[in-house]
């Protein structure tokens, strides 16, 4: 979609509504990722900063696109951090093993699965209004990644619970509203809680900045491209590497999840090399979505 056509016909509040109750890795490179902003905290886990969320991008339907990974620690001291498949619609190695733990029976068996549940996470593109510790990157386009608590925010100005209040889309060029980012650590995590939408304004008055920007706006089909996603068995393979088949301690659920003709591997007890970058760099976002965790696992027993 050109720009003279985002404005003539933007993607109303009813449509971006309807896409997230329906739905209801980006190519290799290193764990520095430039394109991603990520906020700055202080030594008691406090940060500030205000961005604007922005449109979707030349050619894509959507201001957003999400996707779930894992990341644990297995009993042999490796980790696993993996995008999960189930992101593009494919049986995932972590989610299955999960399914049979959580409908196991066992209370502990459960708290594995709780451990080991998929992270929701959403990417939009972004620009940095006022980032306070870190003044360079005002004015300037990222993609940022957030969870569940930030989108339902997002959602609650679409859709506001009260009559007294007029719906918003803040992904809006024209008549969004910048988000204020307001991050406390409460109880060892980081909490959005007083994070806040500012009144409507344009982003800019000028359209020819505007296009500017929406000149420069990433890809976010890209990230959920399926060939940028390792398979199955790449992903197996590394599961069973860091549950560990020979001498780790596994629950009856764990053992009978894995392959049973599959050759029992050497194990390796020297540190493990530091993991490759999965196919989409992990951002590190606590308010995930443990309700839908949870009750995929449910899906995955009875399907």
């Amino acid at each position: 979609m050109s720009f003279a056509n985002l404005k003539r016909n933007r993607t109303d509040i009813a449509s971006l509504t309807a896409a997230a109750e329906a739905v209801g890795g980006s190519q290799k490179q290193s764990y520095v990722d430039d394109r991603f902003w990520k906020p700055t905290v202080d030594k008691a886990g406090n940060g500030y900063a205000v961005i604007r969320f922005l449109p979707a991008p030349a050619g894509e339907d959507l201001p957003w696109v999400r996707y779930w990974d894992h990341g644990f620690k297995g009993p042999t001291g490796q980790w696993y951090i993996e995008n999960s498949l189930t992101t593009i619609g494919k049986d995932d190695p972590v989610s299955e093993m999960n399914s049979v733990l959580w409908n196991s029976g066992r209370d502990e068996d459960k708290e594995i699965a709780r451990n080991r549940k998929r992270r929701l996470h959403y990417v939009s593109n972004i620009m940095v209004v006022s980032d306070p510790s870190n003044p360079s990157n005002d004015g300037k386009v990222f993609l940022y990644t957030f969870g569940k608590k930030i989108f339902d925010k997002i959602m609650d100005v679409m859709q506001p619970a009260f009559a007294d209040e007029t719906p918003v889309n803040p992904y809006d060029f024209w008549e969004g509203a910048d988000f204020k980012l307001k991050i406390q650590q409460v109880a060892g995590y980081r909490n959005y809680d007083k994070s806040e939408f500012a009144g409507q304004r344009a982003l800019y008055d000028d359209d020819s900045k505007l296009e500017s920007v929406y000149n420069t706006l990433y890809s976010l089909a890209e990230i959920t491209d399926p060939k940028n996603f390792k398979t199955y068995d790449e992903l197996k393979a590394k599961l069973n590497r860091v549950l560990g088949e020979e001498g780790a301690v596994m629950t009856t659920a764990e053992a009978v999840s894995l392959d049973e003709t599959a050759s029992a591997p050497t194990f390796n007890t020297a540190p493990e090399p530091a993991p490759q970058q999965p196919s989409f760099t992990p951002q590190a976002v606590d308010d995930t979505d443990d309700d839908d965790s949870l009750s995929y696992f449910n899906k995955l027993a009875n399907s």
